[in-house]
């Protein structure tokens, strides 16, 4: 018999492929360390982007794989995570107390931007990272009911400098809506609400996150290049519906993400097919198949598409969205891969990032 070298090991690990990453762990330079001790294999991986409920099979897996190398009488897989700080442009300062910043972006109103963002934030923190939300969208903050802060609730202040964000469903929370009441309109013009985001966000006590996710405003104005040349993004989540006119936007939305060198993480197409609750009829209300035309278009990902669901609805309108109020779900577990799948590529651009260059705004 043959004695088990590391190569061998190494071979056979690298037919595998992480589903979250499309590399093998060999590629992806998950790697750690390979021990081995006779016909008895360890090794030890590590993950950069939050995956407690991937890993326990992942793990499985490869050890039943490496069982199968002739040689081998048992195998050890041990997986650990470990998150890494994004790596900005020089010219823009880190954000304290945070290691990536996702922006969750549409074209225009109303495709589900604010329940992708709650139900990815709270994605992330299932699989274990530390996260909190912002929402961002000064003129129609939404996160506060999604999440279900009681109306009225305000943050602590500390140092009469910083706000203590609110907790809700294990996230840190931080919304305008915190800050005025539940009737008083935002009649602010552009500068004045790019000043009031800058200073929501850099002025939050944000407590060693593993993520920001940051609910957009709709459109490509003041707010968007505020945050984009003010604040280190990892990179966007562009949602839509397969409706020709909210694709049309969302293309603007993308275009805009790009002329500011804030990489396109993916989209994700909400409403994509309603499914009557009678007789199981399936209907593409809005069309069909833009999410991915859209995607492709742009050598994205659609990262993942939801359908027009009563649920969805019901369950964010009640201040728990879909992730928390029904984790096994079929709807909860399409939150849960496009969490990892983000997380997963924040991870790869942040092993090939060494910085990225200054904003520059052309006109064309």
């Amino acid at each position: 018999m043959s004695a088990v070298t590391r190569a061998a090991v190494e071979e056979t690990l690298s037919r595998l492929i992480d589903p979250n990453l499309n590399l093998d762990p060999v590629t992806a330079g998950c790697v750690r360390a390979i021990d081995i001790q006779g016909d008895r294999v360890s090794v030890q991986l590590e993950l950069g982007y939050p995956a407690d409920l991937f890993k326990t099979g992942w793990a499985q897996m490869l050890q039943m794989t490496l069982e199968q190398m002739p040689g081998v009488a048992s195998a050890e897989v041990k997986i650990a995570t470990l998150i890494h700080p994004h790596k900005g442009r020089s010219d823009v300062p880190g954000l304290a107390g945070v290691k990536n910043v996702i922006a969750v972006a549409s074209g225009k109103g109303g495709v589900g931007k604010s329940t992708t963002a709650a139900n990815l934030a709270l994605a992330l923190a299932r699989e274990g990272a530390r996260v909190g939300i912002l929402d961002a969208d000064i003129y129609g903050p939404s996160q506060g009911i999604m999440l279900g802060v009681p109306s009225g609730t305000k943050p602590q202040v500390r140092d009469e400098k910083y706000f203590i964000p609110i907790q809700a469903h294990g996230v840190s929370v931080m919304s305008m809506a915190f800050l005025t009441t539940d009737n008083t309109p935002m009649v602010w013009r552009g500068p004045m609400a790019s000043g009031a985001l800058l200073q929501m966000i850099t002025q939050t006590a944000w407590d060693n996150l593993d993520y920001l996710v940051v609910d957009m405003p709709p459109g490509t104005g003041d707010i968007q290049l505020t945050l984009a040349q003010k604040v280190p993004v990892a990179g966007a989540v562009i949602v839509t519906t397969p409706q020709d006119i909210a694709l049309l936007d969302a293309r603007k939305g993308i275009e805009m993400f790009r002329k500011v060198n804030i990489p396109i993480l993916g989209v994700v197409e909400n409403m994509a097919v309603h499914i009557c609750s009678n007789c199981g009829h399936a209907e593409h209300l809005f069309g069909e198949g833009g999410g991915e035309r859209l995607a492709a278009s742009y050598n994205a990902e659609l990262l993942a598409s939801l359908p027009l669901s009563m649920a969805i609805r019901m369950q964010c309108d009640g201040g728990e969205p879909t992730t928390s109020a029904d984790p096994e779900s079929q709807i909860a577990m399409i939150y849960q891969e496009l969490a990892r799948t983000v997380g997963a590529r924040i991870s790869v651009l942040n092993q090939q990032s060494t910085g990225m260059p200054p904003i520059e705004i052309s006109d064309d």
